[in-house]
């Protein structure tokens, strides 16, 4: 195959946001035939299937969602050409980041602001991700950049950098009446203590359990969270103490209404920042990194 039927894959992308042939037919003004025929024709130029079927919804194969990420690229570029055609004005470069669940988003939000505030206005793409597919797209330059709470590892077949943005300890945050109950004597008062904690493969929860076991300490678990934004929500409702980085612990007390338990500096909590650069040259990238080893985690 070498080349793509633009239209075949314009009707395919439109399948896939609609979520059925019927919807992307009437949202194209077009009959169902007629867009069953263009999707089929475009798996037969592939020469693989792009959907399965699943009752009356048609489920994308393994292959169909990589075809479907280049359409969104591709036809999110030609937006971008429409909008500058019309107004003769370029739109802002894109600066596409990934980051897994575990990193908090005020974390995150706080890293990201010089590249939010860049000179270039650049246009900011954030994807949410497992560790190791963020790591295969920055590979192959889909992504600028990967925020994450370890580093790469180094058994991977492709080769990328850590850039350590810095560390800080643990501040344990609840609502206001639990923060009062458990403050005393901490942290030795987190010994059955209700906790709310980042699921096991964080690298600060793994942390976290051996300095607890060192030093004979068993709270009572309450739930465990990958996404670092419900773990705050359920901490805000009542339901127990939550450990998050020192450095956003004022932003999370006024955003969520919690106060200090106490801060543990002996478990540490580190950021870094992930890319195919060996010496950072992208503009965005080294004001991500200046700031956040010069101002965040000073």
């Amino acid at each position: 195959m070498e080349w793509i039927n633009y239209h075949h894959l314009f009707y395919f992308w439109n399948v896939v946001k609609e979520g059925t042939i019927s919807g992307a037919a009437e949202q194209l003004h077009l009959a169902r035939p007629t867009v069953t025929a263009q999707v089929r024709a475009l798996e037969k130029a592939v020469g693989q299937k792009l959907f399965n079927k699943k009752g009356r919804y048609l489920e994308l194969t393994e292959f169909g969602k990589q075809v479907f990420e280049y359409a969104e690229e591709i036809f999110a570029v030609g937006r971008e050409l429409a909008d500058f055609v019309s107004t003769g004005k370029s739109v802002h470069k894109k600066f596409v980041v990934g980051m897994p669940d575990v990193v908090p988003k005020l974390v995150a939000f706080e890293l990201l602001k010089p590249a939010i505030h860049h000179p270039d206005k650049l246009r900011i793409v954030c994807y949410e991700r497992k560790l190791e597919q963020l790591l295969a797209d920055l590979a192959l330059h889909k992504m600028d950049l990967v925020i994450s709470d370890a580093p790469a590892p180094a058994t991977l077949d492709f080769r990328v950098y850590n850039h350590k943005l810095g560390e800080c300890g643990l501040s344990f945050l609840a609502v206001p009446e639990i923060a009062k109950k458990y403050r005393r004597k901490f942290p030795q008062s987190l010994h059955g203590a209700p906790l709310l904690l980042p699921t096991d493969h964080t690298a600060v929860r793994r942390s976290l359990n051996h300095w607890l076991d060192d030093h004979g300490i068993h709270p009572q678990i309450v739930a465990e969270f990958e996404d670092a934004a419900l773990l705050k929500v359920f901490g805000q409702s009542g339901l127990g103490i939550v450990p998050i980085p020192t450095a956003i612990e004022t932003k999370v007390k006024k955003q969520y209404g919690m106060s200090i338990v106490g801060r543990l500096e002996e478990v540490i909590d580190r950021f870094y920042a992930i890319s195919v650069e060996k010496r950072v040259h992208h503009p965005a990238v080294l004001a991500i990194v200046n700031q956040a080893r010069s101002q965040i985690f000073d």
